[in-house]
């Protein structure tokens, strides 16, 4: 069985989804990944996949680039006649599930890792861009056996819109974190706060900076750092909007890593104050499996891997002052914190394990 899948960047396919790769080569498949940017062949050898490169643009909106990706798409699927086609994100979906169904594919699988800023914003920009790419997922997901979500929330908006049915919508909880690599360590005694996202204003980057500061002005101790490379969309936060608090020594700042398991064994707290149309944030489940409470919003995929009071606290969204009150409370109780750090660690192992979430995908997608 050779199964062909499409992802939109190369770097996080390979953080997001190497582990069901190499479950799926466990299970006898040939796995070939469409992926957009080169120097990562050794990688996927060794994992046991073949690349095959194809362009994308994943912000821009012209109907040519498009059209050539999907045509471009649809070549590579007729050279190497997968079985199955899977893909997540909006582009990958749309034209990865087109360019299937015009080559033939016998089955196709998508992924809805969130909904993102496009039903986060309500402007006239996004409504438009909504109403657009609801008609391309309403056209992709009809040539679908499966899709897969998320959280309920997603499935119950997407039905809701008509996109598809109810029957073909299946959940798990997230992407799944490996706990080998994401090792459970003691809470260090620093009161370290860290971040890691996208450098999106939905993500909550500015309401962390902010609240650092104020912080900072009450327990000047007190460390923060945020892990995130700038995003080239409009609704990325400018770089000149953290530069302050960077040079004044506020927050530490390191615009992206490949080991992000050591920058969270450092840190005591880990915080994201999104907004954003989560699916469920892997960087979430990492900082659950490394025994860490959490601070994050009562918002949609968020909520799902944090119970209030339990293995982390809610913040108000867009409340830069409530995050600073909810991170003194932290380093103010930190026996509470040791018992939502072991909480969080329990519900990792329970429900998030890369594993458990690798057999219910491959038992959805019938391999």
């Amino acid at each position: 069985m050779k199964v062909l899948m499409i992802a939109p960047k190369t770097s996080t396919f390979i953080n997001f989804r190497g582990d069901l790769i190499r479950d799926m080569v466990k299970c006898g498949c040939e796995v070939v990944v469409a992926v957009p940017e080169s120097g990562y062949e050794t990688v996927f050898e060794k994992l046991g996949a073949k690349q095959r490169l194809i362009h994308l643009e994943k912000n821009s909106l012209s109907v040519f680039g498009s059209l050539s990706y999907m045509t471009n798409l649809k070549r590579i699927m007729k050279e190497e006649r997968p079985d199955k086609v899977f893909s997540y994100t909006i582009k990958p979906v749309i034209f990865g599930s087109l360019a299937a169904k015009l080559a033939k594919v016998p089955e196709i699988y998508s992924m809805v890792t969130g909904l993102g800023y496009l039903y986060a914003v309500d402007s006239a920009k996004t409504k438009l861009l909504r109403a657009i790419c609801g008609m391309g997922y309403r056209l992709a997901f009809h040539f679908n056996k499966r899709v897969i979500f998320q959280n309920k929330d997603d499935i119950t908006d997407f039905v809701k819109r008509h996109y598809l049915k109810r029957e073909k919508c299946c959940l798990v909880d997230g992407s799944g974190v490996n706990l080998e690599i994401f090792k459970r360590n003691a809470l260090p005694e620093d009161n370290h706060f860290l971040m890691v996202s996208r450098v999106l204003k939905q993500k909550g980057v500015l309401e962390y900076f902010e609240a650092a500061k104020m912080v900072k002005e009450v327990e000047p101790k007190a460390k923060f750092t945020y892990i995130g490379a700038i995003d080239q969309t409009s609704y990325s936060v400018k770089m000149e909007q953290l530069v302050p608090y960077i040079e004044a020594g506020i927050v530490e700042y390191i615009p992206e890593t490949n080991d992000v398991a050591k920058y969270q064994s450092q840190a005591r707290f880990f915080v994201l104050p999104s907004y954003y149309r989560e699916g469920i944030p892997r960087t979430l489940l990492e900082a659950l499996a490394m025994g860490r409470p959490i601070l994050t919003t009562d918002t949609v995929g968020c909520r799902e891997a944090v119970e209030d009071q339990v293995n982390g606290l809610f913040v108000k969204p867009k409340d830069a002052k409530d995050l600073a009150e909810k991170m003194l409370w932290m380093m103010r109780h930190p026996e509470d914190c040791i018992k939502m750090g072991e909480a969080g660690y329990e519900l990792c192992k329970r429900r998030f394990d890369v594993r458990i979430i690798n057999r219910e995908m491959l038992s959805f997608m019938e391999i």
